[in-house]
């Protein structure tokens, strides 16, 4: 995983949500790299994840932007912060059928109590498959 733009304890941050999120190993959600307000993760197609036709299932891409959205926030909060998600909007490009679904996220604006963030979804080819965009918010604990 890079992450050379954070700091150790944002390190740290992604470094603990990453191995303990059980969902990311069920589906196989690989973190390859995270930012102050961006992160890149790569879910490869298999079949367990495929509907008819060897297609990608919408939910599995929906999950690994859900997860991307997220690693791209973290470095943004406070230790005693976390946050929910409050919408997601998905517009489907193309179908997904080899390779990986390459997530890029990026947050659009971090404010006091709502964060907004957008994602693209790249194909095997490097085309555009699936564009996001999300609220997230922020939860004091």
């Amino acid at each position: 995983m890079n992450m050379p733009d954070l700091t150790d304890d944002e390190r740290r941050r992604v470094e603990r949500m990453r191995d303990a999120v059980p969902f990311l190993k069920l589906v196989g959600i690989e973190v390859e790299s995270v930012g102050p307000g961006t992160a890149t993760l790569l879910l490869p197609v298999r079949e367990e994840l495929t509907r008819n036709d060897g297609i990608m299932h919408g939910g599995a891409v929906a999950s690994v932007i859900d997860s991307a959205f997220a690693f791209a926030i973290i470095p943004l909060l406070a230790e005693n912060e976390r946050t929910v998600t409050v919408d997601l909007t998905i517009h489907y490009l193309r179908p997904l059928s080899g390779g990986a679904a390459r997530t890029h996220a990026r947050v659009v604006r971090a404010g006091r109590r709502v964060i907004t963030v957008s994602a693209e979804v790249f194909d095997e080819n490097e085309k555009l498959a699936a564009t996001a965009l999300s609220t997230y918010l922020r939860i004091t604990t």
